[in-house]
């Protein structure tokens, strides 16, 4: 069963957005104020003046920031499984449990 979905209102470049969403009210805030910031600042450094192109080129630099951490994410439990593995082969055979990751 999924949540329930609240409608939440939201400002972003100073216009109003009715966001219905699963998440909770003050997520879907910060997610609206995260991408509101990264709009006015490339719109503050001058290299664009249109707001739709500003929008695409933040999307694009908070896509590009996910992948990044999806990645970082990924490596951290590769190394943790391998870490893992280690830790178990130095258990006795006993404590090992049941070699899902051995």
């Amino acid at each position: 069963m999924s949540a329930k979905k609240t409608s939440i209102k939201v400002e972003i470049l100073g216009e109003s957005y009715a966001i219905r969403s699963e998440a909770a009210p003050e997520h879907t805030r910060a997610v609206a104020d995260h991408l509101d910031r990264a709009i006015r600042h490339i719109l503050a450094s001058g290299a664009v003046i249109e707001a739709n192109r500003a929008a695409i080129l933040a999307a694009l630099q908070i896509t590009s920031e996910l992948f990044q951490e999806r990645e970082a994410n990924q490596s951290m439990t590769a190394a943790m499984h391998g870490l893992s593995a280690e830790v178990r082969r130095m258990l006795p055979p006993a404590k090992r449990g049941d070699g899902s990751m051995a």
